[in-house]
């Protein structure tokens, strides 16, 4: 028995609904008829794919893996529906990007300005969030593009180089840590600190570079999900910080200042990345080619470069 498409959108309401009534209320369907479409999904794959919980229901083991090739299936058929449509209308398209919010401060701006340039045709559409959340997007397909911090090491991914960011250690010009003649790991845990979240990575570098040598991780006061505002919460009070020296650099006010400490200092990469044997629109195309020839300049002047291979 083949598997229909319309079938597997249907047990994809249904999963993530977990209960039958409210998933045909959606989907404007009655409940026997998507029973039915149940029993013929379970028919073709030899098995249960829904269990009672509760007043609903959830997956099976065998659900579970129905329902990622299921996804997989639904974002390879709309993207021929993209690639057929781009043909047939004749111009560049659609992008989606994702950003880390690094990039999206000191990157994105350019970066549009100059791929919307000459009257191109080019819709874009763009979601800010970790690096290392949104790669689940770019895998399912939900994504063209992701910019922020490289995915090295990953098989469905490849990544492109553009820049290497430095996330340090930064304080308010007059903070009394700049009045020690030598600043050391210890006298900055006598400081609370804003930090991001504690499942950001470059939050997580930071607290591993002082458990790692014995001492206890920063004390944090303030704790945010937006690392732009960072720079901002810490301007006027004696709290330090952990921030991209890009940030740092373009801080009009002026009034942040690095503590300038090696054990404290974060090298990473930063480039984009697609997926390996993803389709990418003409506008995809364009964009991935403006960030190999020129992310570097776009991503600022002291950028440092990275060779690819």
């Amino acid at each position: 028995m083949d598997l229909h498409l319309r079938d597997l959108r249907f047990f994809e309401i249904v999963a993530d609904l977990g209960h039958l009534g409210r998933a045909a209320e959606q989907l404007g369907r009655t409940q026997p008829a998507l029973s039915k479409c149940i029993q013929r999904l379970e028919l073709t794959v030899g098995g249960a794919l829904f269990e009672r919980a509760g007043r609903g229901i959830r997956l099976t083991p065998l659900g579970d893996v129905l329902l990622a090739r299921a996804r997989m299936l639904r974002n390879a058929s709309q993207e021929a529906l993209r690639e057929v449509r781009d043909f047939n209308e004749g111009h560049a398209g659609h992008v989606r990007i994702g950003s880390g919010p690094v990039a999206a401060d000191h990157l994105l701006p350019e970066l549009c300005s100059k791929a919307l340039a000459d009257g191109r045709r080019i819709t874009i559409s763009i979601v800010i969030g970790p690096s290392w959340e949104l790669r689940d997007r770019l895998r399912e397909g939900q994504l063209d593009l992701l910019i922020g911090l490289t995915a090295d090491g990953d098989p469905e991914l490849v990544s492109h180089p553009i820049a290497e960011d430095v996330v340090v250690v930064a304080a308010r010009q007059d903070h009394p840590v700049f009045e020690r003649q030598r600043i050391t790991m210890a006298a900055l845990l006598r400081h609370p600190w804003a930090l991001p979240s504690a499942n950001i990575p470059s939050r997580q570098w930071l607290d591993q570079a002082f458990t790692s040598r014995g001492l206890p991780a920063p004390t944090v006061q303030v704790e945010a999900g937006s690392i732009p505002l960072l720079p901002r919460m810490v301007a006027k009070t004696d709290l330090l910080t952990f921030v991209s020296r890009h940030t740092l650099r373009l801080e009009r006010s002026r009034t942040l200042r690095e503590v300038r400490l090696p054990a404290t200092t974060l090298r990473r990469h930063l480039g984009v990345t697609c997926r390996r044997d993803g389709y990418l629109s003409p506008a995809a195309r364009h964009m991935l080619e403006l960030l190999r020839a020129d992310g570097q300049a776009l991503f600022g002047e002291d950028a440092s470069p990275l060779d690819e291979d």
